[in-house]
């Protein structure tokens, strides 16, 4: 039986992930900062949550990161684990950067301590490109801009390097944006969700946004883990775009979740001044021809089913999440 760590597991994609590799016959290890106080609300919401084996690891400490993998004895590695919102990161820059770039450094050094043949996955992400003007792929070049893509283009230099240096399996997955009813409301797609599916029930509500006319490239969050997954069982570690190649406006999104309420948009959104980022992405799309090609990994939900299997499952409907 293969034993995978997942570092980060309460969140969205740790989850989800944690879900399929059970399914797959795995010993799933999930970890947060205090596994005895997190909720792992998440794990209980998918039904999987006495299935997992939960341990605390702090991702900033190098020596808690060594004990985990020396106990648990790993076959594969995922981290997810680190500060997730880039807007959060304005505001928590120093906080963003260490547990990101840090965490990230000290599995590396804790598998090459560990000299053992560890499969490694780096949870990369789009906003390093900055903005784009057409699509990017792996040889996109980075511009981060904003503290976040900082501390995810710095970890995904470290896995390049550890992987030429030291010879380890590591890859990163550079995700586009992808969505679930997982995702907590920080998130504007969810809070746009959350507030269709409560002003259609008879909330006089207004749903307060920043900038709606920013495009991203969204996909199916429950997908996306078995990228991750397909990038671990090959023969040699590489990167990999992972997108649906299509790119809409946030104000797409927006109407798509409101009419599928039966509301129209335009009736229930304030737009606030008040919350613009201090640097925003006008547009993303990414090319997942090599993880097409290389993986046999193709995006099967685009926007407007995301959209609807989110507001589905808001509105508490007998649906998978």
């Amino acid at each position: 039986m293969k034993k995978a760590l997942i570092c980060g597991v309460s969140g969205q994609d740790g989850a989800y992930l944690a879900r399929m590799l059970l399914d797959k016959g795995y010993a799933v290890y999930g970890s947060s900062r205090d596994a005895q106080m997190s909720s792992f609300r998440n794990l209980a919401r998918l039904g999987i949550l006495e299935k997992v084996n939960l341990e605390s690891v702090a991702v900033n400490d190098f020596r808690s990161v060594l004990q985990a993998l020396m106990k648990i004895q790993p076959d594969e590695v995922y981290n997810l684990a680190g500060q997730s919102s880039v807007g959060l990161s304005f505001q928590q820059p120093v906080e963003t950067l260490e547990s990101i770039s840090v965490g990230t450094l000290n599995f590396l050094e804790a598998i090459r301590f560990a000299g053992r043949p560890i499969r490694f996955y780096n949870a990369g992400s789009s906003e390093c490109f900055g903005d784009i003007n057409d699509v990017a792929d792996e040889a996109t070049p980075f511009a981060p801009r904003s503290p976040y893509a900082v501390a995810k283009s710095a970890a995904f230099w470290e896995v390049a390097n550890y992987r030429e240096a030291y010879g380890l399996f590591a890859c990163s997955g550079i995700l586009f944006n992808h969505e679930s009813p997982l995702r907590p409301e920080r998130f504007v797609t969810k809070k746009i969700v959350a507030a269709s599916s409560r002003i259609a029930a008879g909330s006089k509500d207004k749903l307060r946004l920043g900038n709606i006319s920013i495009r991203r490239d969204w996909g199916w969050a429950p997908e996306y883990v078995d990228a991750m997954w397909r990038m671990l069982q090959q023969e040699k570690p590489e990167d990999y775009v992972i997108a649906t190649g299509e790119s809409h406006s946030l104000e797409e999104f927006v109407d798509t979740a409101f009419s599928a309420a039966g509301l129209n948009w335009r009736d229930h959104v304030v737009l606030d001044p008040g919350l613009l980022r201090p640097t925003d992405l006008a547009a993303g799309r990414g090319n997942p021809a090599k993880a097409r090609a290389k993986l046999g990994w193709q995006a099967q939900h685009k926007m407007r089913e995301v959209v609807r299997l989110m507001v589905e499952a808001e509105r508490h409907l007998d649906i998978p999440l």
